[in-house]
């Protein structure tokens, strides 16, 4: 609340307030000796008039009560609205401010609390009569949530309501859900009877299909008993052929691979054509040669390589044990030792015997070799179950975020981020076991996948307006008015941003697209300014010179300012007729014009306050003057010098100078008054002046004169409680009154002239 403000004038209460009863008049002081049976006979009476309420003695101690305690406590107490006025007005200006304080704050928490019951009762009505005019409208889509928000309204206000009103209310609520209830009974039968229709349609239409499948059925199992007869023969056929061809292949291949040496390729090819010999029919003549071939030359390499593969063994053996205590990491360790079982098992294939001492020795080897990777790979297991545990409390996350989040009000750049977020850290928390995550990882899957599909929704629905705004540019990109299309324009780019969001692939395209449309329009403004930039060039010289040639006025002076002053008008109106001026320059160019006539006109006026100036200046002079006599016939002093200054103030006033308006008249006046001798009084009201002078100036007050001007300024305000600050007077004005003062000591009158002077110049 401002300074100015918590001394308004009080509203007048709505109903007739009781008036307060007359204050007692004070008591006389009482003498010493009975101050204390004094101040405890007022602390009775004090008690006994708060517990029985009664006010006027309450108001006769805020105001006579012979300690600040006392009349502290009754102020306190004080509750009426109209005697708290009342004793405002008593105190005001009194000795204790603290009382005043007390009845003033008492006064603004009443005035309030009125406000705020006029508030809750303008507010009922005001939702009331919303409620009662809604309840009459027919319905529409907005019906219902509007009925909601006023029914909120009505709840937050509904306890300070008249039971009348309460009840009106009430009906109108109901009546209005009437309206809700049939038109929701409405759409119910509509979508009764739709449902009936639409259940006979299908009915008949089901009937049909399934007549026509059944005879369609018997005509195709009629068929389909033959063809698969037919092709269960040709099938048969087929088979038999197609065996004996992979087994002729299986053959060829066999052979070729025992060509190139590859022995245990022909093997395996044999061991395949095994299995397909049993379920195909007798070999011609020329394939069991073939196979009779392979199975002599795979027996002559079995009794080979029985023979070469031992000594192959032995260095597979040292190989392994070379492994053991290697400094080597430990998957490259386990790859080294599962590449030598693999050549291991290589080796014992169709080789005839093992060798179980060796094979016991190679595998010991192995064992203890891998030690190291067992330990490493339990340390990456201990790894793969703390990312799991990580993972499932990332997924109780995520899942807690989703059933907490309003959907009715997504903060879709929130759930965008939880999603991206989420994703993120679930591929950061790995390696895990594949077998103990993969419950964990289907619900996880299915609880992005909801959250996506929201997000997948809401981008569809942004793209959709997206697209709609596109489609509203490129119409506006052929028409006709450019400058109201480019307005558009930017309206609908405003609209984009306040687009939801959309996937990036999608928000890239639709922008090129959005933003090709807007620059089609752009470019084609440009053409047009194009074709205008020779007249804006022109014009744009044309505004420099006109305003060079205020510019150059604004630094003239004198008669010379005044004289050039008076082509402003023709040169505004010349420079107000340039049509157009270019874009970049229009407001330089504007401003500079404005700020060089802005300058124009403050040098005339200075130039004219100059002038005027003068003029109070040799009026002041003239006062000091008109002084010197008064002061002399108020000594008094002798007939001579009283003529002699009388003369000189004369003579001052006749001179041929442009007095201000009624500032001669008020010397004359002056200088024709009686003597006065009340200097003292004299040379307050002119320390008055200067102070008024300096406030209105802002001018700092000398030290000596600093209480007076606070003293000023407190009875100011007190003066003009509850009615506003009133405007301090010009400096003319106070001049005038300057003028009509009586006189003073030369040695008092001459700093205080220089003072209300200096403020005069400073206003200049």
């Amino acid at each position: 609340m401002s300074l100015f403000s918590r001394f308004r004038k009080a509203p007048q209460p709505s109903a007739p307030a009781k008036q307060p009863e007359p204050i007692a008049p004070k008591a006389p002081e009482p003498r010493a000796p009975e101050a204390a049976p004094l101040a405890a006979q007022e602390e009775q009476g004090l008690q006994a008039a708060m517990a029985a309420g009664d006010m006027p003695t309450l108001a006769r101690l805020v105001i006579d009560g012979t300690s600040t305690r006392i009349r502290q406590q009754a102020a306190e107490a004080i509750d009426d609205p109209a005697l708290i006025r009342q004793l405002i007005r008593d105190a005001r200006g009194g000795k204790d401010k603290s009382v005043y304080k007390i009845l003033t704050r008492k006064r603004d928490s009443l005035l309030a609390q009125e406000r705020e019951v006029e508030h809750l009762h303008a507010e009922v009505a005001a939702a009331a009569a919303a409620i009662e005019k809604h309840s009459h409208r027919p319905y529409d889509p907005m019906f219902t949530p509007t009925l909601e928000q006023l029914e909120s309204r009505w709840t937050a206000v509904a306890p300070h309501a008249e039971p009348d009103v309460a009840e009106k209310t009430r009906q109108a609520i109901d009546r209005a859900r009437e309206v809700v209830a049939q038109h929701l009974r409405q759409i119910a039968a509509e979508a009764a009877r739709q449902l009936a229709a639409a259940n006979a349609a299908t009915q008949a239409q089901q009937q049909r299909e399934q007549e026509e499948k059944a005879a369609a059925a018997a005509a195709a199992e009629r068929a389909q008993v033959h063809e698969a007869e037919h092709k269960a023969e040709v099938e048969k056929h087929e088979a038999e052929a197609k065996s004996l061809r992979q087994i002729g292949g299986l053959l060829r291949k066999a052979h070729g691979a025992l060509a190139s040496g590859s022995s245990k390729t022909a093997a395996g090819l044999r061991r395949g054509i095994e299995e397909r010999l049993a379920g195909a029919p007798p070999l011609p003549a020329h394939l069991a040669n073939q196979l009779r071939h392979l199975d002599e030359k795979l027996q002559e390499l079995k009794d080979w390589k029985s023979f070469s593969v031992a000594p192959k063994r032995i260095e597979l053996i040292e190989r392994m044990e070379s492994l053991i205590g290697a400094t080597l990491h430990p998957t490259a360790l386990a790859g080294h030792i599962k590449d030598l079982q693999e050549q291991w098992r290589t080796l014992s294939k169709g080789a005839g015997e093992n060798g179980e001492a060796e094979w016991q020795r190679f595998h010991e080897a192995a064992q203890k070799a891998f030690q190291p990777c067992r330990e490493f790979f339990e340390a990456q297991d201990q790894v793969k179950a703390d990312n799991l545990q990580q993972r499932g409390l990332l997924f109780e996350r995520l899942a807690a975020f989703e059933a907490q989040h309003n959907w009715e009000q997504p903060d879709w750049r929130n759930v965008i981020t939880a999603v991206r977020e989420a994703r993120q850290l679930w591929r950061q928390h790995s390696p895990v076991d594949p077998a103990a995550a993969e419950e964990l990882q289907g619900r996880f899957n299915t609880l992005t996948a909801t959250l996506q599909s929201r997000i997948d929704a809401e981008y569809a629905r942004n793209v959709k307006e997206k697209k709609s705004l596109i489609e509203r540019a490129r119409a506006l990109s052929g028409s006709a008015e450019t400058r109201k299309a480019i307005d558009e324009v930017k309206r609908l780019q405003e609209q984009w941003k306040a687009v939801g969001p959309v996937s990036r692939e999608d928000d890239r395209k639709l922008w090129e697209d959005f933003r090709k449309q807007c620059d089609a329009l752009f470019q084609r403004r440009q053409q047009e300014f194009a074709t205008q930039n020779a007249a804006l060039d022109s014009n744009k010289s044309q505004a420099i010179s006109l305003c060079e040639d205020v510019e150059k006025i604004a630094q003239l002076s004198g008669q010379e300012l005044i004289d050039g002053a008076k082509r402003l008008a023709e040169l505004r109106a010349a420079f107000d007729g340039i049509e157009e001026l270019p874009r970049a320059d229009a407001r330089q160019l504007q401003t500079r014009f404005e700020r060089a006539l802005e300058r124009c006109h403050k040098a005339v006026a200075q130039q004219h306050a100059r002038d005027a100036e003068q003029g109070w200046t040799a009026l002041l002079d003239a006062s000091n003057a008109v002084r010197a006599y008064r002061l002399a016939v108020t000594r008094p002093a002798d007939e001579a010098e009283r003529e002699s200054l009388k003369q000189i103030a004369e003579a001052q006033l006749s001179t041929p100078t442009k007095w201000p308006k009624r500032g001669l008249e008020t010397l004359k006046h002056a200088l024709a008054q009686p003597a006065n001798d009340e200097l003292a009084a004299n040379e307050l009201v002119l320390r008055t002046l200067c102070v008024r002078a300096e406030i209105l100036t802002d001018t700092p007050t000398p030290e000596a004169d600093q209480t007076l001007r606070r003293e000023y300024q407190v009875k100011r305000l007190m003066q003009s409680m509850g009615q506003g600050i009133k405007a301090e007077e010009g400096l003319d004005a106070l001049t005038l009154e300057w003028l009509a003062v009586g006189p003073t000591e030369e040695g008092t009158y001459l700093p205080l002239l220089d003072r209300f002077k200096a403020c005069r110049r400073k206003a200049v």
